[in-house]
């Protein structure tokens, strides 16, 4: 896929599924699970466990965009899009693996947390800025962070649950990642609550349309 084709896919689908787990065997059957459950983007994160071999058995699956999450350097980002990884996501700002991203045409996601943090993103160039920790700012701070930044695209991620959903999508949000409160059932092996949760998500989404759309028209 083009990287234009990964971003109009991140903001028609408005929800990523943050899957982190201790084995690569439960990664992939939670991964399954909120693909059964109508989620088609997918971000492993790299503290799983051979996370690679999972983001390349989840590249060949038909219709779904996978990412890798938690990556920290250049060379695990080419490992990660030698994988098949379309999209990257990090908790901060590396300029290297922002450019590695643009050198291979996949969508590059760094953390921010501050409005200097997002100015660093964005002359970096990066394709969308991950606000994070999103449980610790809230939709009136990115909000707020937006008004003077409206080239900006956003992701909250961290705290994001099928109660405050709606309320993330402010001013420069395309979409939301979602880790804990969809995957959590994985502990107990309750694959088919995982499903029905991402169904929820979908289903938000769906209602959620237009205002993300409006937010991502430079796509």
């Amino acid at each position: 896929m083009k990287k234009l084709d990964v971003l109009a896919a991140i903001r028609d689908s408005k929800v990523i599924a943050i899957v982190r787990e201790d084995e690569p065997d439960i990664a992939l059957k939670v991964a399954q699970a909120c693909i059964d459950g109508g989620i088609r983007c997918l971000e492993i994160a790299l503290t799983t466990p051979n996370g690679l071999d999972v983001i390349s058995a989840l590249s060949k699956t038909d219709g779904v965009v996978v990412g890798a999450g938690t990556v920290l350097d250049p060379e695990t980002a080419s490992a990660a899009i030698q994988a098949g990884a379309l999209f990257l996501l990090s908790p901060a700002v590396n300029a290297e693996v922002i450019r590695m991203c643009s050198r291979h045409g996949v969508v590059s996601i760094p953390g921010a947390f501050s409005p200097t943090e997002v100015v660093t993103a964005l002359e970096a160039g990066a394709d969308v800025v991950k606000m994070f920790p999103a449980a610790s700012l809230g939709p009136n701070y990115i909000d707020a962070i937006a008004a003077p930044l409206p080239q900006a695209v956003f992701l909250p991620s961290g705290g994001v649950t099928i109660d405050n959903f709606p309320g993330w999508f402010v001013r420069g949000v395309v979409a939301v990642g979602v880790g804990g409160p969809l995957t959590c059932s994985a502990a107990g092996g309750d694959y088919g609550a995982i499903t029905a949760t991402a169904r929820r998500f979908v289903a938000a989404a769906a209602r959620q349309g237009s205002r993300a759309e409006r937010a991502a028209t430079s796509w």
